[in-house]
């Protein structure tokens, strides 16, 4: 997870490293976008132990499946796994990146009941309105509260402490929220599930 306030003027790189780790995380993201814009539907495949997933998949090409397997092979896991990354610049130019793999047989495993206060703090249309507006950059209350649709400024406080008891944003000062920074791409990767560019 990375957070960051891009300056107005991209320093020079400091270390080759630096270039290098930036110039890929750049394509990353452009290869992540232009693969977005396919709109591909998902793909399914159904495999055997005579005939792995890798030997069933499309000939087009899968890069973050093919990541997951390579995964799941070197770990010696058999259950596959689930992956989801993003690297993001907001309105603001505040910078994310964020990734996570989870293998199946641990996702299956877990408690999913913890998951509940997280997802049901996103099922109210008016706290998703207060996330999409702190992501595009109004992080006061009083921007908060001109929003459509907010009604009373007790109002607002109650769906900003809902996600803030949910772990969704913080008040870094007072009169202030932000989301998470590690929480910027996991949000805009529920919103991709939903398919609200679809819709």
């Amino acid at each position: 997870m990375v957070s960051r306030k891009s300056p107005a003027k991209r320093p020079a790189a400091r270390a080759t490293n630096d270039s290098v780790e930036a110039r890929l995380a750049a394509l990353e993201a452009q290869v992540a976008a232009l693969a977005a814009r396919t709109n591909e539907p998902p793909v399914a495949i159904s495999a055997s132990q005579n005939h792995p997933v890798a030997s069933v998949l499309p000939q087009r090409k899968f890069w973050a499946i093919d990541g997951v397997l390579r995964s799941a092979e070197s770990q010696g896991n058999e259950s596959g796994g689930v992956v989801f990354a993003g690297q993001v610049v907001l309105p603001n130019e505040e910078t994310y990146a964020w990734q996570i793999e989870s293998d199946t047989s641990t996702l299956l495993a877990s408690d999913w009941s913890v998951a509940h206060a997280p997802l049901a703090a996103l099922a109210h249309p008016i706290r998703l309105l207060v996330l999409k507006a702190l992501i595009e950059g109004k992080r006061d209350t009083q921007s908060l509260a001109s929003l459509p649709d907010m009604g009373t400024t007790g109002q607002l406080y109650h769906h900003l402490k809902e996600l803030e008891a949910a772990g969704w944003i913080r008040q870094p000062r007072r009169g202030e929220y932000i989301v998470l920074a590690e929480r910027v791409i996991p949000l805009l990767a529920i919103l991709s599930a939903c398919e609200v560019t679809q819709r």
